[in-house]
């Protein structure tokens, strides 16, 4: 099963995290309606699910519309950088595992096709989590970012994408990011923290942790919801991956559909939204001061 739903305990947890009061929640859903059929720029959600989990595209910028269908090889390449893990944590987060067994494969990767992928299992989650998580847990394997690497691997990210990228993460996506682990760094990973602290905010940076080892990562996610690799019990990455890659492919028509699901910003009431408004102009790293 690629996400377990919930316990009881977890679920009444999670209600809390998201400050979601059962007894009002139908009236605001519909409050909700009412104000979408007074936005003729936006399109109409009919089901209650949609609503009370999902968000709403733009056609400002394509990367914040995950419903673009890859194909399979890049999917096979990809999803195996990207795994949510089943279960969930005590107090009702997802872990996702971000890592790279290999390197040529990550090398002739493309970064936006990447984070698309990511946005991608995203919608999937918000469709599957009926109730919901109380935020997602970033575990990031940083064993082959090493300064040999670093070169091949930074030339794949501008500034601009890694912003886009950064604003759909923590303005769009409705499943708040808790916490950041990175393990297995070398001494440039603080160099790569450097080049993206300038696209995150403060909250969130606060939230990054680099573990010296896996003592240090068990005392904050429990081995219970960390895969086999990783000296957890939740099962091998390899096996998880399988069962991402079957349910990406379920979903082919339904993101296929969601291609049309976004905002027309010309029947926007009062002015526009532009590429500008939303993510500033294009720059380079030769603009950036790093640390």
């Amino acid at each position: 099963m690629t996400l377990v739903q919930p316990t009881a305990e977890q679920s009444i947890h999670i209600r809390k995290e998201l400050n979601e009061d059962e007894n009002s929640r139908d009236k605001d859903l519909e409050h909700i309606k009412e104000w979408l059929k007074r936005q003729p720029h936006l399109p109409q959600f009919n089901g209650k699910g949609q609503l009370e989990r999902g968000g709403i595209g733009s056609n400002v910028n394509p990367i914040c519309l995950s419903s673009m269908f890859l194909g399979l090889k890049n999917i096979c390449i990809l999803v195996h950088n990207s795994t949510p893990m089943p279960g969930l944590t005590p107090n009702g987060r997802r872990v996702i595992i971000m890592r790279a067994s290999d390197l040529d494969q990550v090398l002739s990767a493309d970064a936006a096709t990447g984070m698309k992928l990511v946005l991608m299992i995203g919608d999937i989650r918000l469709k599957e989590e009926s109730v919901g998580v109380a935020g997602d847990v970033y575990v990031f394997d940083a064993a082959i970012a090493t300064p040999q690497n670093f070169a091949a691997h930074i030339a794949k990210f501008t500034p601009t994408l890694i912003k886009k990228f950064l604003i759909c993460v923590q303005e769009a996506y409705p499943v708040k990011l808790k916490e950041i682990h990175i393990i297995n760094a070398s001494g440039i990973v603080d160099t790569i923290i450097n080049l993206v602290k300038p696209f995150i905010k403060e909250k969130i940076r606060n939230r990054i942790v680099v573990h010296a080892d896996m003592e240090s990562l068990y005392k904050s996610i429990p081995k219970d919801v960390l895969p086999e690799e990783y000296g957890g019990y939740a099962g091998d990455i390899k096996t998880i991956n399988e069962q991402w890659m079957k349910k990406i492919e379920s979903y082919r028509d339904w993101f296929k559909e969601q291609e049309t699901v976004k905002a027309d910003e010309a029947k926007r009431p009062g002015k526009p939204k532009t590429h500008d408004d939303l993510f500033g102009m294009e720059g380079s790293f030769k603009q950036l001061s790093i640390d």
